[in-house]
């Protein structure tokens, strides 16, 4: 009982701290630190009995980890937005989106950029970094409040993109290692839901966008945003080519190289970026140092976090957490989306949370004849709800390295869009399944 609510009391801590805007890399292995404490780890690795974990070296691991699986992702992906920044491409494709779209579709626009770079097979974190700078162009142009880009940004990433079926990213193909289906299971089921989840998500978006400028905000410039004034532009093609060239590597080499294909894919459109804009490109050195350092400032962030969960998991309240949420009565797929989210939530990760809950949910539902393509759509769209909690890396990454955003003016908007619609998303698909 006591490490539970160390757990919870650890957990409550790191929220209310990131919100606070507490400097991740102390707040995260101080409420880490209590974690252990209260769940009677040892401190260092020497002062531990054999087999026991230690605070330090189970906070390292996951951060470490975590390090090791994304730095190339991180780095490649801040440049590549830094790349369409100061060549003018992001500019020149937001010039031409405003153009004939009209500014009252720029948070279309930066939704429908996310969603079709997702769906490519394009890392979140790497779509935060890559379509930034284009949303600051938009919302710049359309005079929208641009406390609302994260929130816009991580719609089109992270809903109905995300889970879908057919998708490439790995919270769709977690569930094909322990419930022998495919990427496109359930998928009439989930053409419906994510129909729900962007027509729902794009409503409330907007009302919320437009509530705001109704009441007076606009947008300000900072002294950080690209420089759009008194230069030429590239052709709109320029700035296309780049992204489509992410886009297509990232697909065709997906299956050959798995994760790594992102890193190929990504240093392609950086070169190809830079070459085809090169001479329109302004201090391309400093644009380097400053994706450079971002990129290790985002991924310091994130990892923090992450090491937050690797200590939180070996916890004895964590196991009874895990315990109880699988282990609840009711409809199997009402269980395994509950214990799924709920996992997630606790471990600020979605693949976190499919990755501990479906070794043991999966034989059990199975044994009792539950659609294996059923199960694995409910849980692929489950693990994309409570893991928006504040303190999740890609929230962190999006709303504070990314964005430059407070939390107080960027995450209700972003909890409303990447919290409650997932969930209402989940429950859609529960009751589709059940017909």
């Amino acid at each position: 009982m006591l490490s539970l609510f160390g757990l919870l009391l650890g957990l409550a801590l790191l929220i209310w701290l990131t919100m606070r805007g507490t400097e991740l890399l102390v707040a995260a292995p101080l409420c880490a630190l209590l974690v252990a404490a209260m769940s009677g780890f040892a401190m260092f690795p020497q002062l531990a009995a054999p087999d026991a974990p230690s605070f330090t070296v189970s906070y390292m691991r996951g951060f470490v980890d975590f390090v090791q699986s994304w730095f190339f992702m991180f780095l490649l992906g801040s440049l590549f937005g830094k790349m369409m920044e100061c060549t003018g491409a992001a500019d020149s494709v937001a010039n031409w989106i405003v153009a004939r779209l009209g500014a009252k579709h720029a948070v279309g626009a930066v939704v429908a950029a996310c969603a079709v770079l997702t769906y490519g097979g394009v890392s979140l974190f790497v779509v935060a970094f890559s379509v930034y700078p284009m949303a600051v162009s938009l919302f710049r142009r359309a005079d929208l409040p641009r406390r609302f880009i994260p929130s816009t940004i991580a719609f089109g990433s992270v809903t109905f993109t995300m889970t879908s079926a057919g998708s490439p990213e790995i919270q769709n193909w977690i569930p094909i290692r322990y419930l022998g289906t495919t990427p496109y299971a359930g998928w009439e089921v989930s053409l419906v839901v994510a129909l729900f989840m962007l027509a729902l998500g794009r409503w409330w978006l907007l009302r919320l966008v437009r509530a705001a400028s109704a009441t007076g905000e606009r947008f300000e410039a900072r002294a950080a945003d690209p420089e759009v004034h008194d230069r030429d532009l590239p052709a709109v093609w320029r700035g296309l080519v780049p992204l489509g060239v992410v886009l297509i590597a990232a697909f065709l080499l997906h299956e050959a190289l798995a994760e790594s294909a992102l890193i190929v894919a990504l240093g392609a459109g950086v070169l190809v970026a830079l070459a085809l804009n090169f001479r329109y490109a302004h201090r391309v050195g400093a644009a380097v140092t400053a994706g450079s350092l971002g990129a290790l400032v985002a991924i310091a962030n994130t990892s923090a976090v992450v090491g937050f969960g690797g200590v939180a998991k070996l916890t004895a309240g964590f196991q009874a957490a895990v315990e109880a949420m699988t282990s609840l009565p009711g409809s199997p797929l009402i269980g395994a989306g509950i214990a799924v989210s709920v996992i997630a939530g606790l471990t600020g990760s979605a693949s976190g949370g499919q990755t501990i809950a479906l070794p043991l949910i999966a034989p059990h539902y199975l044994d009792q004849g539950v659609d294996p393509e059923a199960l694995h759509r409910v849980v692929a769209i489950s693990s994309g709800g409570l893991d928006s909690l504040p303190h999740n890396g890609y929230v962190v990454t999006t709303i504070r390295a990314i964005c430059n955003e407070s939390y107080a003016a960027a995450y209700p908007s972003f909890a409303a869009l990447t919290i409650i619609v997932p969930v209402l998303g989940t429950i859609l698909a529960v009751v589709l399944f059940s017909l």
